[in-house]
């Protein structure tokens, strides 16, 4: 609906050839860029290689399809809302998703956590799960020609209840998500083998504590024993990558996260496995952004969750703001955006959700075009001879460079709505399938 035709006029009053409209801005743009030493046609060309991972979890409130399923307790995962039209089935959760690709520019991936397993009407135990759970989802990316990433869901079980899950003290317990974990490992590396897209095998647990907590180490030395046996087993990495991702607190975690970002960056280091940096995992003052080469600098590759914390780690809709920019930025500045694979992380379920999808998406997207934009050996000249009033003054000029047209001509090349034409398309799929649920 939103790519125009001559005479279309649209809600947001764009009238007339709307493709003969993006190409004469365009023309414009790639002027005032060239006159910086940027080639805009190669940059649209190097976003052809961008894969963002879309996270299923946005599409039904972190619910799953877990048949018994214990309901998000067991480790702080909370989504606020109750937008009409949460998908409840594997079903609508893909129709759902490949709506909101349409809507994005590109070609990426989807994020899938272990509790969206599709066992039928037989309940299987976490510590059971195998490849042929997840076959829907995969046929389904086949047929799509996307990735997967994936997560064990160390949360909403009855194992999870006493806040402790690897770093448990019982064994027993700690047993079964290490089994859990394992078989993670091993569905991601066959999902990776038969995609042809390296998987992401992302670990997050909740473990911690309310309240004070005495025996800190006596967790972390469980847990970096128990870490070690998940990852035992070798798999070749064009097929599997594992990442440990941090947190700084979370719900029922406030005093004590014994997953701490200390922890898991030593972990990293030492076993030779990518970290995880989540935007909303962090105090509000701290950006990840200043972290990645910091990490880069002695790791080859991490995975990064790009989220919107509102004063906590609320897990808001990504927008393109300062932080977004920053990130974006600090990657293309390092020369890293094929050793950082871009993940998103927010579940808003106050909003239309696939709305959410497509905001924070294309946000992340925008922001990774400008950094690609930015005339970075013209600032590093500046920066290097201590012109940096020069670097300053160049900083802000860049700001108001004709970014906008560009990737106008991004998503008009994509066959993608251009400009906020896309909600015409996501208040017509509400008005014929989100309605009907």
């Amino acid at each position: 609906m939103g790519m125009g035709v001559a005479g279309q006029v649209d809600k947001y009053g764009l009238t007339g050839d709307v493709n003969e409209k993006v190409n004469k801005a365009y023309e414009y743009a790639r002027d005032v860029y060239n006159a910086y030493g940027i080639n805009t046609d190669d940059i649209l060309e190097k976003m052809k290689g961008i894969r963002i991972s879309l996270h299923c979890w946005q599409g039904d409130d972190v619910t799953g399809f877990e048949t018994l399923s214990e309901g998000l307790s067991g480790g702080g995962i909370m989504a606020t809302g109750n937008y009409p039209g949460r998908a409840r089935n594997g079903d609508e959760l893909r129709q759902d998703i490949e709506k909101a690709m349409d809507l994005i520019p590109g070609k990426h991936k989807i994020n899938l956590h272990a509790m969206y397993a599709e066992t039928g009407n037989t309940y299987v135990e976490r510590d059971k799960l195998e490849v042929s759970h997840f076959s829907k989802w995969v046929d389904w990316a086949k047929s799509k020609g996307i990735g997967i990433d994936f997560n064990p869901t160390f949360f909403a079980h009855k194992m999870a209840d006493s806040g402790f899950t690897l770093s448990n003290k019982d064994k027993a317990i700690r047993e079964f998500w290490i089994e859990h974990g394992k078989r993670c490992r091993k569905i991601a590396a066959e999902i990776g083998k038969e995609l042809g897209i390296p998987c992401v095998n992302n670990v997050w647990i909740p473990d911690g504590s309310k309240d004070f907590t005495v025996s800190r180490l006596e967790h972390r030395l469980i847990l970096k024993d128990a870490l070690d046996e998940v990852f035992s087993e070798k798999y070749d990495r064009n097929y599997l990558l594992d990442a440990v991702e941090s947190k700084l607190f979370g719900i029922g975690s406030e005093t004590y996260v014994v997953g701490s970002h200390e922890f898991y960056m030593s972990y990293a280091l030492t076993r030779d496995v990518m970290i995880c940096l989540d935007a909303g995992h962090f105090h509000p003052t701290e950006s990840i952004a200043d972290k990645i080469s910091s990490i880069l600098s002695f790791n080859k590759s991490l995975l990064l969750h790009v989220s919107r914390g509102v004063r906590w780690d609320s897990d808001h809709v990504v927008v393109l703001n300062d932080e977004t920019l920053a990130i974006a930025q600090e990657i293309k500045r390092s020369n890293a955006f094929d050793k950082v694979y871009i993940a998103l992380d927010f579940f808003d379920a106050s909003i239309n959700r696939i709305t959410a999808w497509v905001v924070g998406t294309r946000s992340v997207l925008k922001s990774i075009l400008i950094s690609l934009l930015e005339p970075t050996e013209l600032l590093l000249k500046e920066e290097l001879a201590g012109n940096l009033g020069n670097r300053l003054a160049l900083m802000e000029e860049l700001k108001t460079l004709p970014f906008g047209a560009v990737w106008d001509k991004y998503c008009m090349d994509n066959n993608v709505p251009v400009g906020a034409a896309w909600l015409n398309d996501v208040k017509e799929y509400e008005e014929k399938v989100l309605s009907k649920r």
